[in-house]
């Protein structure tokens, strides 16, 4: 399995994150309703839910994955379409948002996305789109199926471009670490990442937590966002951050200039983690 250039997606990183979702299935059992709406809105502050239609419009998740993000837009909505390269992950989508009758599930990759150029009143990919070959292409292909005044948010790791530069020095340790164990079978990438959530991730959680505490700003501290997350969370981006082969980082700068290409205005950035966040309006 290797790179698909017509469809935008590599098939080895659609199989991994169809092991993710299998093993982390994100459901309501897994994560409170507090834990839940916490973390989505981390993500979906910045979304311009006024900007919809009355009922709610008619979206598109693109790259569901469980569909742990679906499952707090759907209830806004008129209609929603989920959709993902992996058949595996887009069968825990279904089973996670059985109980919504709006959402229609879609096995395709973002470049070969089956429906209509200018349907949606809106559409996110949240974490999503640093994983495919060309994002800037796959930006494009969700523009056109957007109508003009759609908003759009977006999910993209960021290059620490806001961060010093012992910081990038520690994620390029990682780095090294990541191509490693991602190039491993999953029984051994699962249980790698899971000893780094407990070894790494829930000691600098901690410490963070302290530091908080304690009256001072916890945000040098790496990983100090996962302070108030449950263990299950970082358990599950742990995988997601080191058993994925294909990896993609932008600054802030890159990720308006992709945006501006591909027909969006009115671009905004979140100023809180997770970076970065943004959302434009389609021309």
């Amino acid at each position: 399995m290797s790179q698909n250039p017509s469809s935008n997606v590599d098939e080895r990183v659609a199989k991994g994150f169809g092991d993710e979702w299998s093993t982390f299935r994100q459901s309501e059992d897994d994560l409170t309703p507090a834990q839940r709406q916490a973390i989505f809105e981390n993500y979906f502050s910045i979304f311009p839910w006024t900007a919809l239609p009355d009922d709610g419009g008619i979206g598109l998740d693109a790259g569901c994955g469980s569909g742990r993000w679906s499952m707090g837009v759907a209830p806004r909505v008129k209609h929603l379409h989920a959709l993902d390269a992996s058949a595996d992950a887009l069968s825990v989508a279904r089973q996670n948002l059985a109980r919504f009758h709006n959402v229609t599930f879609h096995h395709a990759s973002v470049g070969n996305i089956p429906l209509s150029d200018r349907s949606l009143d809106f559409a996110f990919s949240l974490g999503v789109l640093h994983h495919v070959p060309d994002t800037q292409a796959a930006i494009e292909a969700i523009a056109a199926k957007l109508k003009p005044g759609a908003p759009f948010l977006v999910y993209l790791y960021y290059a620490f471009d806001n961060r010093p530069a012992w910081f990038r020095g520690l994620w390029a340790v990682s780095d090294v670490i990541r191509r490693a164990v991602s190039r491993m079978p999953h029984a051994v990438r699962l249980a790698v990442s899971q000893a780094i959530a407990a070894l790494v991730y829930w000691p600098l959680t901690r410490l963070a937590l302290i530091v908080e505490k304690s009256g001072k700003s916890p945000d040098a501290i790496p990983l100090s966002w996962y302070r108030d997350k449950s263990f299950y969370v970082m358990r599950t981006d742990a995988y997601d951050r080191f058993c994925t082969r294909l990896e993609q980082r932008f600054t802030r700068a890159q990720i308006a200039e992709m945006l501006t290409r591909a027909g969006f205005r009115d671009i905004r950035f979140s100023e809180r983690e997770p970076f970065w966040c943004a959302v434009g309006i389609r021309n």
